[in-house]
C-alpha cells in the first residue's frame, strides 16, 4: 500500500478532462459524499447522461460551456443543512497535489458556499491525511 499524502483543508484541483485547472477545493471529513458546484442540471429522458454548467456566472471560472457525462448514479444526499435531496452522480478525473484520480462527484448548487468544490471522506479515505491547520500544500 503507498504512504498516504498530506493535504491542507483547503487545495486547489484540476479537472483534466474539462480543460479545468486550480479550483479551489474545501476538504471535508464531515462529509461522505464529494460535490461539484453546477447550474442548469439536466438529465436526459433515460436518465443515463446529465448536462450542466460548471459553476455560476458569478465564479472566475465560469464560461458559457455545457458539460456532459453519463450518469453514475442517482442518490440521496444529505447536505449540510440536514435536508436530503436527489442528487445526480457522475465520475471524472480529478487531480490534487500533482496526482490524477477517478472521483465520484454530486452535482448541485453551492453557490451559497465558500468552495466551489468539495471533497468527502469517501474520497480521502485510504489516500490522503488531512492536516486542518494548513491550506494549499500541494
Amino acid at each position: 500500500m503507498s504512504q498516504k499524502k498530506i493535504i491542507g483543508r483547503v487545495e486547489k484541483v484540476d479537472f483534466p478532462d474539462w480543460n479545468i485547472f486550480g479550483i479551489d477545493a474545501k476538504i471535508d471529513t464531515g462529509a461522505y459524499t464529494s460535490s461539484l458546484h453546477c447550474h442548469e442540471i439536466e438529465l436526459d429522458s433515460e436518465k443515463q447522461n446529465v448536462t450542466f454548467f460548471l459553476f455560476d456566472p458569478s465564479h472566475p471560472e465560469f464560461e458559457q460551456t455545457r458539460f456532459g457525462s453519463p450518469v453514475h448514479d442517482i442518490r440521496s444526499i444529505r447536505s449540510s443543512n440536514g435536508l436530503a435531496e436527489e442528487r445526480i452522480i457522475i465520475k471524472t478525473a480529478l487531480s490534487i497535489i500533482g496526482e490524477k484520480y477517478t472521483a465520484e462527484l454530486s452535482l448541485t448548487d453551492r453557490s451559497e458556499m465558500r468552495y466551489p468544490v468539495l471533497l468527502g471522506r469517501k474520497f480521502i479515505k485510504g489516500r490522503f491525511i488531512v492536516d486542518v491547520s494548513k491550506k494549499y500544500i500541494g
